[in-house]
């Protein structure tokens, strides 16, 4: 769920005929509460391959068990949404590519995204994989006034995505960069980058005399949509696979537009619990060589977002 600043903040989630229908659904099993999940998946669990390439370099609990967990907020197509009671899209065809390797399952489950990584630290997944922006002060477990509030976590970076800013259909206010939402109301996800992006151009807003922007923050990026399309907020900043997906397939294309702002990408990380290094390293190790041999670029381009795909796997590379 990218903004410049920290769902993602700086920078984007057969198919599905409209984003919203799926995100709404998402948005009812979602909303209330951040332990209720939907224990879809992408496979069920099953034995291990002990003779996978990478198998040896998981940890032992892990090779045992012969599944990943994966935490997940699946409202965010065409990164990770639920369609047919199976939680799909990039996120999890990657995760597949990278299962292949490993000789284990990833096992995603959905939850409130700003309670996905708090989750992993409480041993409910092993990792989170959530088109989840790679920044400092997450790495470095802080909140958006530089509080320590947590241990901080790793990155895998896999994904480069950049803000996406999601308008009515026939962007009725002209709506070209961030500085044009001055003087507006802007819709967002609450505990994203975009959140924190948000708050960041309304300082500049004010400080450039422009009229202030106002901010309405939802549980769900679906519910944010809604406030646009309903005439309520003038955007709904979003990561840029995912706006342009939203505008190409709700309502048939005829709810939104997406305009893209490239001069601000960022890195989408899979979060790996700082103590669990050897973990974080098998992946690395696994996204390089799916890399090398095609699949990894193979499962963007299933969704149209091979725009998005690195040329090589990093560790907590995001800034």
């Amino acid at each position: 769920m990218t903004a410049s600043t920290t769902r993602r903040t700086t920078a984007a989630r057969s198919r599905i005929a409209a984003v919203g229908a799926i995100a709404v659904a998402g948005a009812l099993i979602l909303t209330g509460c951040g332990d209720q999940t939907d224990k879809a998946s992408t496979s069920p669990s099953g034995a291990a391959n002990s003779s996978a390439p990478l198998f040896s370099k998981l940890p032992k609990k892990i090779q045992d068990a012969g599944v990943i967990k994966v935490g997940t907020d699946a409202t965010y197509a065409p990164m990770e949404f639920t369609e047919g009671g199976k939680i799909v899209g990039v996120d999890p065809d990657v995760a597949a590519a990278l299962g292949k390797q490993l000789g284990v399952q990833f096992k995603f489950e959905s939850g409130t995204f700003d309670t996905l990584i708090g989750s992993m630290q409480t041993g409910r997944s092993d990792l989170v994989m959530s088109s989840l922006t790679d920044t400092k002060a997450r790495q470095e477990g802080l909140d958006d006034k530089g509080a320590k509030t947590g241990a901080g976590v790793d990155f895998v970076d896999y994904f480069s995505a950049s803000t996406g800013i999601l308008v009515k259909k026939g962007n009725p206010d002209g709506i070209k960069t961030l500085d044009d939402l001055c003087g507006k109301t802007v819709a967002v996800q609450r505990g994203t980058t975009y959140e924190e992006s948000a708050k960041t151009q309304a300082e500049k807003c004010k400080t450039d005399g422009k009229g202030e922007l106002k901010i309405e923050s939802f549980p769900t990026d679906a519910e944010a949509q809604t406030r646009v399309k309903a005439g309520g907020a003038a955007a709904d900043l979003n990561d840029s696979p995912v706006a342009a997906y939203i505008a190409q397939t709700a309502g048939g294309g005829k709810d939104f537009e997406a305009i893209a702002n490239p001069t601000d990408a960022g890195l989408f990380g899979i979060a790996v619990d700082k103590k669990n290094t050897e973990l974080r390293d098998a992946l690395k190790e696994a996204l390089d060589a799916v890399i090398k041999d095609g699949t990894y670029k193979a499962a963007l381009d299933k969704w149209n977002a091979g725009s998005g795909a690195v040329t090589e796997a990093k560790i907590n590379a995001g800034s």
